[in-house]
Formats: C-alpha cells, structure tokens, sequence
C-alpha cells in the first residue's frame, strides 16, 4: 500500500482497528505496538518511519487473533438499546448526602479491596435486569488468562451466593 502512493496514516488508522478489532485481548500489546508505529511514523516521517509501519504490520500478522471485544461491543449496545436508561443498584450509589443514605443509596455496599481475594461477588446489574455475558474470551493469547479469571469470578460469585 505504501509503495503505491497510499497515505502512511490511512495505513496506520487501519493497522489501529485491525489491531482492536480482530486482535483484542488475545494479544493487548497489538494496539500499542500500532499506535507506537503511528508516533515513530510522525517523529520521524517518511522513508524512516516507513519502517515502524512494516514492524506494526508484522506484529498484528503474527498475532493470536480474537473479535471477542468487537463482540462484546455489538452485544453490549444491543442491551442498553433494548433496556433503555436503568439505575445501577443502589448498593453502589455515591450518597454524598444524608437524604441519601437515609433513601438507601450505598447500603449495603461490598467494597472488593475489603474481601479477602479482593472480590466480593457484589451484583452490579440493575433490578428487573439479569447478569448478562457480553464478552466471551477464546482460548488464544492473553485472553486465555482472562478466560480463566472470569470463570474463577463466577465460580467464586457462586459459592459467596451459596450456590
């Protein structure tokens, strides 16, 4: 693309949605390894920061590949467009005033940095919504881990719930 005359950012804006887009978590570092290319690209200009366009190419190509987030996204608008304007609980509500805490906002409030695995197992959804798994991590790169520390927070929200 570069040697047919495309424009060096319009390679880097695409490297960038690749990077977010089919990458994602299983490899986080693709992002910063394009928007780094995109800063040497400018620091240096061109034909020398031509170079960290071709390493950021290199680096995304080799990559495990993942749209979990991309999915994630589509399915998390989807919700809010369906469920419109809900208040979260009112366990995590500020209540900076006294009407407030007199009204219940913050009651109840499990702080996560309290628990002992730093982990409370709260629920953070609103009423007359159930939990809902928008993000559905493969078995590739980093999202493996996170994959595995999802199931560690459902397994563990459970037994909290006595489930």
């Amino acid at each position: 693309m570069l040697t047919a005359g495309e424009e060096p950012m319009y390679v880097l804006r695409r490297l960038v949605r690749f990077a977010s887009e089919d990458i994602g978590l299983a490899d986080p570092n693709a992002l910063v390894q394009c928007l780094a290319a995109k800063d040497a690209y400018e620091f240096l200009g061109s034909p020398e920061g031509e170079l960290a366009i071709v390493q950021a190419c290199l680096y995304l190509a080799t990559a495990p590949k993942s749209n979990a987030a991309y999915g994630a996204q589509k399915a998390a608008f989807k919700s809010a467009r369906e469920t419109g304007s809900l208040m979260p609980p009112q366990n995590i509500l500020n209540a900076p005033t006294k009407l407030m805490k007199d009204i219940g906002y913050g009651k109840g409030y499990a702080y996560d940095h309290n628990a002992e695995d730093g982990f409370s197992g709260d629920n953070y959804w609103p009423e007359g919504m159930e939990p809902q798994d928008f993000y559905a991590p493969v078995e590739r790169g980093f999202e493996r881990k996170v994959k595995e520390r999802m199931e560690w927070w459902a397994n563990r929200r459970a037994e909290l719930r006595g489930q």
